[in-house]
């Protein structure tokens, strides 16, 4: 699994609607998530720490949890299956620990509120991320192409001793 930060909300160029968009720590890789506009509405409020005057239904459910004790420790986007991303909250309760089925816009609302990480499946993140720093990722093939490139068959041989105290080819 990959950690990774909101970056931001954006709006599609030809639909206009709204996207999520996850970064990795490195800035290399960039998950973009289309989602509904309360859930972007909810988000951008979460990231400019915006309080309405009355509780909305993430901050809500944020104020059930810190009342029943429950800590949410996690959310993991595990998935993607037919363009739809899913998502588990992990919730504790002193030593129970639970999963929840989230949509991942309500999974990174709420964990934006609560400071909980958000992690990525790298299966997710193969499929469905973009490349933010394409130099990078050439300079890295780069350099992976030459150490393929210099590689003799005599770097697979592992040479040492045996615990007999024979050497081995």
């Amino acid at each position: 699994m990959i950690e990774m930060k909101v970056a931001g909300i954006a709006l599609d160029a030809a639909t206009r609607s709204p996207i999520v968009l996850l970064r990795d720590s490195t800035d290399r890789r960039a998950l973009p998530i289309y989602i509904g506009q309360d859930q972007a509405k909810a988000i951008i409020n979460a990231l400019e720490n915006q309080t309405p005057p009355r509780p909305l239904t993430h901050d809500l459910l944020v104020n059930m949890m810190e009342e029943w004790d429950m800590t949410l420790e996690r959310v993991v986007i595990h998935s993607l299956q037919d363009n739809t991303f899913y998502a588990l909250l992990t919730i504790s309760q002193g030593e129970t620990k639970k999963e929840i089925d989230a949509r991942p816009s309500d999974a990174i609302a709420i964990a934006l509120r609560t400071n909980a990480p958000i992690w990525v499946m790298e299966e997710v993140i193969a499929d469905a991320s973009i490349p933010v720093d394409r130099d990078a990722d050439e300079a890295e093939r780069r350099a992976f192409r030459d150490f393929i490139s210099n590689l003799r068959p005599e770097d697979f041989i592992q040479r040492g001793k045996s615990s007999s105290g024979e050497t081995q080819l």
